[in-house]
């Protein structure tokens, strides 16, 4: 199987990981995408996807704009594509599945679980409110980032602590999802210097 993938450093090297029985042809942009392929993985985030490419699957990182915002056709599935959750052994995926698609992530070596067409879904939430709780208690001087970490490192098993995981995602993408997420909940407002952090 052949996929073509748009995708930043970071994103190969990951999307390359695990056991991979998928040949992935990488393009630079969506203009050079090959007849052969049967999937394409867009990684690199874009809120402006023209949908008349191609009319294979096509997976697209978009944590915080959903499909139905976007009016994607039935073909489009969003991913959380987002760095250290690519490797991850398990993507969850928004839109409308057939018969066409649980054969690609056979290929990619990932399982899927299917979620509601939110923004966030469920893991990056989880994980912008881990960081979000974070940045809070930097600002009331609980501690410092880097007991913070190992504290929860530590704690809870995590990979990262809550600040390497900000570092690794992109701050601005954090805030992004917690502010679009605030719109509908209070809860989820950003951490004033997660803001500043977003905004360096």
């Amino acid at each position: 199987m052949e996929i073509a993938v748009l995708a930043n450093d970071e994103q190969w090297k990951e999307i390359n990981t695990g056991l991979v029985h998928a040949d992935f042809l990488r393009i630079f942009s969506l203009e050079n995408i090959p007849p052969v392929v049967e999937a394409c993985l867009f990684l690199q985030e874009s809120e402006q996807f023209n949908f008349n490419i191609s009319s294979v699957p096509i997976f697209i990182n978009s944590v915080s704009v959903t499909l139905k915002e976007i009016h994607a056709p039935g073909n489009i599935f969003r991913i959380n594509g987002w760095n250290s959750f690519l490797s991850r052994e398990t993507w969850e995926i928004s839109g409308l599945l057939n018969e066409h698609v649980e054969p690609i992530f056979a290929a990619l070596g990932k399982k899927i679980i299917v979620v509601p067409d939110e923004p966030g879904f469920i893991s990056a939430r989880i994980i912008a409110m881990i960081i979000n709780e974070a940045y809070f208690a930097l600002e009331d001087k609980i501690s410092t980032k880097e007991e913070i970490d190992t504290a929860m490192k530590l704690g809870t098993n995590y990979p990262y602590g809550p600040f390497e995981w900000a570092s690794l995602i992109g701050p601005n993408r954090v805030c992004s999802l917690l502010e679009k997420l605030s719109m509908h909940d209070k809860r989820y407002l950003p951490a004033t210097l997660l803001k500043e952090a977003a905004n360096a």
